[in-house]
């Protein structure tokens, strides 16, 4: 079993269902916490693609100036993580 210590700090998996514009904020304290991120988006698209295009172009900007990653999964969903863990986009 690995060692509790502070170097071996745990990445935990959050997912999250963005309702409105104003959600955004809680994301990106989670994207400075090193979480990995799973966000249901069609409420937000539901209500109004081009507040979820902001939204979106806005947590993308969060997450890469912090050295993260984001990619679509399906429809639905989107997922943003820390630098250390990467994507593969084939």
């Amino acid at each position: 079993m690995p060692s509790k210590s502070p170097l071996n700090k745990p990445i935990y998996l959050k997912t999250f269902t963005l309702r409105d514009v104003k959600d955004i904020k809680e994301i990106e304290k989670d994207i400075e916490r090193n979480m990995i991120i799973i966000i249901r988006i069609t409420p937000l698209a539901q209500k109004d693609v081009d507040d979820l295009r902001n939204v979106v172009e806005s947590l993308y900007n969060s997450v890469t100036s912090l050295g993260g990653d984001m990619a679509r999964l399906g429809e639905e969903r989107i997922i943003l993580t820390p630098p250390d863990v990467k994507i593969w986009h084939g």
